[in-house]
């Protein structure tokens, strides 16, 4: 489904970053997505977006999985 997705749609590299900066460097890198932030255990919709990005980060504040288009 992300090649329906404009701009990058993964972000491998900010695995193990505090999750704000994550944020703003998802949306810096693709102006047509909206990063958010998610702490761990929550919950979230599971609907396919283009314009989203869970930034899943552990009780640290620190991203722990690959955020990406979805």
């Amino acid at each position: 489904m992300s090649d329906d997705c404009k701009g990058k749609s993964s972000w491998p590299e900010l695995v193990g970053v505090q999750g704000t900066v994550a944020e703003a460097t998802i949306e810096r890198e693709n102006p047509l997505v909206n990063a958010i932030i998610v702490p761990e255990g929550n919950r979230v919709i599971t609907d396919y977006r283009c314009d989203r990005v869970w930034v899943w980060i552990n009780k640290d504040g620190i991203v722990k999985e690959v955020p990406h288009i979805g």
